[in-house]
């Protein structure tokens, strides 16, 4: 059922990354296809299995539908299936914060921002749900969300603009439910994994010195590593 209803909600999810950076409403019109505009049958919305079935395609332009599609499907529900472990209180905290890195990954990925109201919304709601009992309490998801925007802004400052200030608002994000460790491993990791991609585009071509790559989708990378192991990497980092 958690991964069903990841499918579904992931579907939405795709509906957001597409909408919200272009400023259009989310919920009016109704899922057209982006190419001819032609308002798209229930048959054609079943997360995944539409896409299989129409073989990648519009029925209507046969323009390509694109591959993130069902990739944003199959990783909701593939994130809300491991979630879950009979907890409803942690799976909607840890839920809704791997939902929130989804949406901004893409979005990053896609336009090279990341809108305000995901992640200063997020952050908000994560500092918000530790009042709740769930998360890492109130004073460490303030630490947390504090030190993230701190150690980014200091990047910016030092680099000259090597970074953005929506990568510190997600660093921020990460912290208010990470709390602070969860903060710096996730810029640990998502460091060592951007370099590493850049590295690879460079020697393949794909990439030239001069330009940009996101650092969003590596940064939510790093905050899925420390959501999955983040004590255990904690105590392994200080022996």
């Amino acid at each position: 059922m958690a991964f069903l209803l990841g499918l579904i909600i992931g579907s939405f999810f795709n509906v957001v990354i597409y909408r919200l950076p272009r400023r259009l409403s989310l919920a009016n019109p109704p899922s057209t296809c982006p190419q001819c505009r032609t308002r798209l049958r229930p048959v054609e919305l079943i997360p995944v299995l539409s896409y299989l079935i129409l073989q990648g395609r519009c029925s209507h332009c046969r323009s390509p539908i694109p591959w993130r599609y069902p990739l944003v499907e199959l990783l909701t529900g593939m994130a809300f299936f491991l979630l879950w472990k009979g907890r409803p209180g942690a799976f909607i905290h840890e839920a809704l914060f791997v939902s929130l890195l989804i949406m901004l990954a893409f979005i990053d990925l896609e336009h090279m921002v990341m809108p305000n109201s995901l992640t200063l919304g997020g952050m908000a709601g994560g500092i918000l749900l530790t009042f709740f009992g769930w998360g890492v309490g109130p004073a460490s998801s303030l630490a947390g969300a504090g030190l993230g925007l701190g150690l980014i802004a200091v990047i910016i400052w030092a680099s000259r603009g090597g970074m953005g200030l929506g990568d510190a608002k997600l660093l921020g994000l990460i912290g208010a439910f990470l709390g602070p460790w969860g903060a710096v491993g996730a810029l640990f990791w998502g460091s060592l994994a951007g370099g590493l991609a850049g590295v690879i585009l460079l020697a393949g071509g794909r990439m030239k010195r001069q330009d940009p790559l996101p650092f969003g989708p590596f940064l939510a990378l790093g905050a899925v590593v420390m959501l999955a192991a983040g004590p255990d990497l904690v105590r392994w980092f200080l022996g």
